[in-house]
């Protein structure tokens, strides 16, 4: 007889180890990173938009998993709807048969894009990216996608040769025959579409690193001139996409944009079952699945999987019922406009820009010569910096877990679970003024810590 396996047991016996497992069998510059800016927390639980550490401290979550605990972390309705697909035993996966949970929920995706037709479910954001390259590929004759420049679109080698950020490409060579143009530069797009070689143009409506926003009318314009070329245009919708940004999808921001096919992940797992999804137009499918002899010509393994499908389904159902997209409209507004109140007041302070729940602070040279010599001291030193010294005490100090929005970038960005409201804006804006005051009198644990992490810069050269 099998012995019984018992996960609480193995928790209790060697969950003090963690930092050291990883260390040894994981990323081992992980844990480095995390001793070294103090993150190396110890959470024993997690409800909503909060964690708990184990002297039974609340920590205020603004990161969401980079976007994927839209719900928040164990929502009650995705919970029994993974206990109720596993006590269902269904028999899932058998490959050929057809379940009926994928289809419900691709009607369920697609009712949000009224002029989109088909799903293919993958298991991540990259897979998503990944599906729409080859059906963009295939589906028009043509080699070379075209992408943004600072763009984030995956890392594995078909979406990392998409990816705007040289220090995810370098080292990977050879990719894909690719190329980047500039976020909001038509001529540059219309001169790259000319030479008949281009199969679409990959885009997030507003990037992740940086949170920079495409200008007013460049989607609509671009996808006309796509079209007339015959190229595809393709949303990555994997961040800002299921109400991130105060709309179902960021590009419905702008009327008369209608991508070719739309990526999405991250929040449509419910922080559970890892799922991507990529939606297309009838034609583009039919294209790729044109006969029985390719009906497996792009497939994944757990594609589909049932208890994937659950969560997906769950997660759509809370969103609708709960207007958890208004509700993204109006908080991210509200803390928006609560920050940028704040430039004016604080001269390192540079810009607050973003829509809904996804917010960019951005960090800036300051005027006063005593401040000035700090900021200079520290871009010497490595860019990107004192973006990091504010986020270390908004933990330490608050216990608000923030990030960078790049490598290198003096900008946080905040992407909290679509559930908070004037209770965590409240909290994260007194938090945010204590540490500009305290940055801003050239002293205090700020500064303390940007001195430590010039140390490890210049380490690390």
């Amino acid at each position: 007889m099998t012995e019984e396996f018992d996960l609480a047991a193995l928790l209790a016996e060697r969950g003090a180890e963690r930092y050291e497992l990883h260390a040894k069998h994981l990323n081992h510059q992980l844990p480095r990173m995390l001793h070294t800016i103090g993150f190396d927390k110890v959470y024993t639980r997690a409800e909503g938009a909060y964690f708990w550490d184990e002297d039974g401290n609340d920590y205020l979550d603004m990161l969401a998993g980079f976007g994927v605990m839209g719900l928040g972390r164990h929502h009650p309705v995705v919970r029994k709807a993974l206990h109720d697909v596993l006590d269902a035993q269904l028999a899932d996966l058998t490959r050929f048969d057809c379940q009926p949970l994928p289809g419900l929920l691709a009607e369920r995706l697609l009712a949000h894009s009224p002029h989109l037709d088909r799903v293919f479910f993958g298991n991540s954001g990259t897979e998503a990216v990944e599906t729409a390259l080859k059906f963009a590929r295939y589906a028009t004759g043509r080699p070379r996608i075209l992408y943004c420049d600072h763009a984030f679109h995956g890392l594995t080698t078909g979406s990392l040769s998409v990816n705007g950020e040289s220090g995810f490409r370098d080292g990977f060579a050879p990719l894909l025959p690719d190329t980047a143009v500039p976020l909001g530069d038509l001529d540059a797009l219309a001169r790259e579409l000319k030479k008949g070689d281009v199969a679409g143009l990959v885009v997030e409506p507003i990037q992740g690193k940086g949170v920079h926003e495409a200008p007013p009318g460049y989607l609509r314009t671009a996808q006309e001139l796509l079209h007339r070329h015959k190229a595809l245009l393709i949303a990555d919708e994997v961040q800002t996409g299921l109400g991130r940004t105060g709309d179902f999808y960021a590009y419905q921001h702008e009327d008369g944009v209608e991508p070719d096919l739309v990526c999405v992940a991250k929040a449509l797992s419910g922080g559970y079952v890892p799922v991507g999804a990529t939606l297309g137009r009838d034609w583009i499918f039919k294209k790729v699945y044109s006969s029985m002899d390719r009906v497996l010509v792009h497939s994944a393994s757990f594609g589909s999987n049932a208890q994937a499908m659950a969560a997906g389904l769950a997660v759509l159902s809370v969103m609708e019922n709960d207007q958890t997209v208004a509700n993204a409209r109006v908080t991210g507004e509200l803390l928006r406009s609560r920050l940028a109140a704040l430039t004016d007041k604080y001269e390192l302070l540079a810009d607050v820009r973003g829509r809904g729940l996804m917010i960019g602070i951005e960090f800036g040279r300051p005027k006063s010569l005593k401040l000035r010599g700090r900021w200079s001291m520290l871009q010497a030193a490595r860019k990107g910096l004192f973006a990091q010294m504010v986020v270390v005490p908004l933990l330490q100090r608050h216990r608000i877990l923030t990030q960078v929005s790049g490598d290198h970038l003096e900008v946080i960005k905040l992407i909290p679970p679509l559930i908070v409201g004037e209770r965590e804006v409240d909290r994260f804006v007194d938090a945010f003024t204590e540490v500009m005051d305290d940055a801003h009198s050239g002293g205090g644990l700020v500064w303390d810590f940007g001195r430590t992490l010039i140390k490890q810069a210049v380490a690390n050269r």
